[in-house]
């Protein structure tokens, strides 16, 4: 038997390859959105959602945080929601801050940012700019589908080969690859490496968890691509979910190893805000069998809650299961020949370009 539409969709509306099922309103709207009936005695017409995108024009391109679980303190994001539609994505919540839903709004209510690149170029320029590592898909995927049109990813990488400028990717994308003639020359003056994010090895898990994302082993060539041409490339086991992927741990981790990665990471799910019952919605319509052992493995790594956002804990969880899988990930990594850290991305190669107009130095 069909399940009946959330009541958060119109009647007749369809979704494909999305991770959501709903799109309950953002946490900061006064009031809740529900679709009803017309009361007109006629069939609906079924419409596929699809996504849009909308431009918008940035006033500024660095984000700067100060959090002690991150090991930067600035990021650029070419895009505002996330077209790989990952049901358990911790950005979803974002979107409530541009008064859309972190559901479905997320994954097709896209926002593209053309121009950052000379936004970002004037405040590389100011004169109280001091350079560390940029991190590039701390929020949302820069190497999403939609980065084949717009490009934007791009632009930003421009101006930061062009100032010599450290810089950190993460992604699960497969565009990322479009760009080696950027990258590869940034990775062999030590300014470059790059996470690839890796969930699970299992393609019909990958397929129904992150509806949009690369397959598995599409992730795996990326890995092997990057590292042919010379860039730090490492796996992000990321997000481990208790009782759902955590088995996989090793394979994934032996799998990128093979593929050339040189290092590991791993976090443990984040259920955040409006992420947790999208989550659990999930589980109940994908893992119906295993939803209730799975949450309570979570909850047992959250100290009886869906998430723990206190700091130190947030990435890697408390309790039995998050030890036990920390131990298993440094056994693994040591027996697979990982490297404890990355070598640092160099800072002292940092040097803005001449601008139009300028007037070379005569020495």
């Amino acid at each position: 038997m069909e399940k009946a539409p959330h009541p958060s969709l119109l009647q007749g509306q369809r979704l494909r390859a999305r991770g959501a099922a709903s799109n309950e309103t953002g946490r900061y709207e006064p009031t809740r959105r529900e679709a009803a009936d017309d009361g007109w005695d006629l069939p609906e017409e079924d419409r596929l959602i699809v996504s849009e995108v909308r431009l918008e024009r940035p006033r500024s391109a660095l984000s700067w945080n100060r959090s002690p679980d991150l090991p930067f303190d600035r990021s650029v994001n070419p895009y505002r929601g996330c077209e790989h539609g990952c049901v358990y994505c911790f950005a979803r919540p974002t979107h409530a801050w541009l008064n859309l839903s972190p559901g479905l709004d997320f994954e097709t209510r896209l926002i593209a940012r053309p121009g950052i690149g000379a936004v970002l170029d004037r405040e590389l320029r100011a004169r109280s700019y001091r350079v560390a590592t940029v991190a590039l898909g701390t929020n949302t995927d820069p190497y999403q589908p939609i980065e084949a049109k717009h490009r934007v990813m791009r632009e930003i990488l421009e101006v930061l080969s062009a100032f010599n400028h450290p810089t950190a990717i993460t992604t699960k994308g497969t565009l990322v690859e479009s760009d080696l003639d950027i990258l590869a020359p940034m990775a062999a003056q030590g300014l470059l490496r790059v996470g690839i994010s890796v969930t699970t090895l299992d393609p019909g898990l990958s397929r129904r968890m992150e509806p949009r994302a690369a397959a598995p082993a599409r992730r795996l060539a990326v890995i092997r691509r990057l590292a042919q041409a010379g860039i730090p490339v490492r796996v992000m086991v990321a997000p481990v979910i208790p009782g759902l992927t955590d088995h996989e741990l090793e394979p994934i981790l032996a799998a990128a190893r093979e593929a050339g990665a040189q290092g590991a990471s791993w976090i443990m799910l984040r259920l955040p805000l409006e992420v947790a019952p999208l989550f659990r919605d999930w589980l109940d319509r994908s893992e119906p069998g295993r939803a209730a052992k799975i949450m309570a493995r979570i909850r047992e790594s959250r100290g009886g809650k869906d998430y723990d956002a206190a700091w130190g804990q947030r990435m890697r969880g408390e309790g039995l299961w998050s030890r036990l899988i920390g131990q298993r990930f440094d056994k693994a990594c040591a027996r697979l020949g990982y490297t404890n850290r990355l070598p640092p991305l160099r800072c002292d190669l940092f040097q803005p370009p001449l601008a139009r107009g300028d007037q070379p130095s005569l020495f």
